[in-house]
């Protein structure tokens, strides 16, 4: 090339290049038009300072550090030593000699993997000062001296969100990635990041609401919840799915699912290799599943006891549907919570309906109920309240309280992807699901969080539920109880617990590997995870539960399925939806497809 197309190369690569960067002036003009707009229609509501109530705790936790000045002194030091190293390390590096790094990212962090972090001296620099501020300020908050277990849960959970947005990577001018993709795309890439950014602004009505995922990529009823079957009956609060056969013969006994309302039922019927609603009929039983309302202003008057109530109505349904006198249900998480009350409370009412109980990943006892449980204290609730002042919580409050339980990949990984290197995130149907999120009925909310989070009520035999007090001792009968080993929302152990003070049940519980989403959903022909059994009901903690376990490779289903076959009947003639009732609609219904930002 010669001097004057070098030039003229450079001159044409820089008018691109400031063309670009005069296009993310403007949008980022009118992002902030968006936001200061969306925070003048709310000027009539009183700023809240501190939301999540963190100001007491790290008040007091700083008088803790005060307190133990030689443990905080020998942490700093360390610290300080460290820096000291990573400081040696680098010079030689810049010496041009060999060096060890001093520190190095977890094999999960994926802030890090772009080669420049480690092959750049002043990158590799960031990064390993970074990550040995945060291994000591999170130490420090998880070590140093003496607090309350949940205050100290609180110190911990909000200081890794802060360790976690100060990440280098975070940031445009200290990410070689992001620096370089500009550099490379004559800032293209941020004209297309900040366009996606104006773009979820917008969809969250003037708040951030990251994508995840290709919204557009899936719908509903076409790449997911697709098991064959039909409406039956609705009321304004859920709707009754009955699914088709696909054997001709099934047990005569109905099987209905409880799903949880914090989020949609179709997580377990996603797709057709991870379809827990299909290998279920596959198996010979005969699915019904709630597909529960996205609540509105409409539904505020709903409590804990009419949703209870909704659910006793559509066992009815089913019991009718399929000419039997019990059913059995299934739940999950939340719902499974909601099903423990239900079983307590027919204990109360001599309501011998149901046959069996079966709960995925479901809280009974709240003593240490998950990192959920840093949102829940007299002012957190009170915020919550003032949330929900129209009759609901909106959805995309719920969605980002979970995405901070996982801050680093739920929201800085897309904050980075989307907006900085103007990648359009992957089409993922797990997190097209996550993402479509559900409000919360207000009352049904609240009683929620004040009498299970923070009351523990149902463990001290203190649930109020109509004109009846409820403990865990008042459940009877068969109940298989899954928990899973890397569950952050409910623990294993807490769900042992739970399980343990159903006393008068006869409850088989199961640990199954991974997590609170993988660990249930989980079809035997993946050949992933494992799950432990043991038949022993007497030993006192997980861990002693997990010393006398059987481990067995695969899914827990294939232990699940005969002991649900046992308590369902003979075989009898597949019975096709709604043949004693109206079929309404086909699955999977309306109530499911609302989504939140359509609205």
């Amino acid at each position: 090339m010669s001097e004057r197309d070098a030039v003229d190369t450079w001159l044409a690569e820089s008018a691109e290049f400031t063309q670009n960067m005069a296009e993310v002036s403007e949008t980022s003009a009118e992002i902030w038009a968006k936001v200061l707009g969306a925070q003048a229609a709310k000027a009539d509501q009183p700023p809240r300072m501190d939301p999540l109530n963190t100001l007491p705790s790290f008040t007091h936790f700083a008088q803790v550090l005060a307190d133990n000045p030689q443990q905080l002194a020998t942490a700093t030091m360390a610290w300080w030593q460290a820096q000291a190293n990573l400081w040696q390390s680098a010079w030689a590096r810049w010496m041009g000699e060999e060096a060890q790094p001093v520190v190095e990212p977890s094999r999960g962090d994926k802030r890090f993997k772009h080669e420049q972090w480690s092959q750049n001296v002043l990158f590799d620099y960031l990064k390993q000062s970074y990550l040995l501020t945060s291994s000591y300020l999170q130490g420090a908050a998880h070590d140093i001296g003496e607090l309350d277990p949940q205050e100290r849960k609180r110190i911990e959970f909000y200081t890794r969100n802060f360790v976690e947005a100060m990440s280098p990577s975070n940031f445009f001018a200290l990410n070689p990635e992001v620096l370089e993709t500009t550099a490379a795309q004559k800032g293209q890439n941020l004209v297309r990041g900040l366009k996606m950014m104006l773009a979820d602004i917008e969809r969250g009505k003037g708040d951030l609401l990251i994508r995840q995922t290709d919204m557009d990529a899936f719908e509903v009823g076409r790449d997911m919840a697709v098991t064959p079957g039909a409406v039956i009956w609705e009321n304004d609060v859920l709707q009754l799915i009955q699914y088709a056969p696909s054997t001709e013969q099934v047990h005569a006994r109905p099987l209905m699912f409880v799903p949880p309302w914090i989020n949609k039922y179709y997580v377990l019927d996603l797709n057709e290799k991870k379809s827990l609603m299909r290998w279920l009929v596959g198996q010979g039983f005969t699915v019904f599943m709630i597909s529960w309302v996205n609540p509105d202003e409409r539904h505020a008057h709903h409590t804990w006891e009419s949703y209870m109530g909704a659910v006793s109505d559509a066992i009815d349904v089913a019991l009718k549907e399929t000419g039997q006198k019990k059913i059995n249900l299934a739940s999950y998480c939340i719902g499974g919570t909601m099903v423990g009350s239900f079983l307590a409370n027919a204990t109360k009412k001599k309501d011998s309906r149901v046959a069996s109980a079966t709960l995925f990943t479901a809280q009974l006892d709240f003593a240490d109920a998950g990192e959920l449980q840093v949102f829940v204290d007299d002012k957190t609730i009170d915020a919550v309240d003032e949330e929900m002042e129209r009759g609901y919580l909106p959805a995309q409050k719920m969605a980002s309280a979970f995405n901070m339980l996982r801050s680093a990949d739920l929201i800085w990984g897309y904050i980075v992807n989307n907006y900085m290197l103007g990648k359009d995130p992957f089409p993922f149907d797990l997190l097209y699901w996550n993402a479509d999120s559900t409000a919360m009925p207000a009352k049904v909310h609240h009683f929620y969080l004040d009498t299970f989070y923070r009351g523990n009520a149902f463990v001290k035999g203190e649930l109020p539920v109509g004109d009846e007090v409820l403990s865990l001792a008042d459940i009877r009968g068969p109940v298989y109880h899954v928990a899973t080993r890397e569950d952050h929302i409910a623990p294993a152990h807490s769900v042992y617990r739970g399980a343990r003070m159903m006393e008068n049940a006869d409850v088989r519980f199961v640990l199954a590997g991974s997590g609170h989403i993988a660990g249930v959903v989980n079809p035997p022909d993946a050949q992933k995870y494992q799950y432990w059994v043991n038949d022993d009901p007497e030993a006192p903690t997980l861990e002693a539960w997990m010393e006398k376990a059987e481990e067995h490779p695969g899914s827990w289903w294939q232990d699940w399925q005969p002991w649900l076959a046992s308590h369902s009947g003979r075989m009898v003639k597949a019975r096709e939806p709604g043949a004693k009732s109206q079929v309404i609609e086909p699955a999977p219904g309306r109530y499911v497809k609302v989504r939140f930002d359509q609205r």
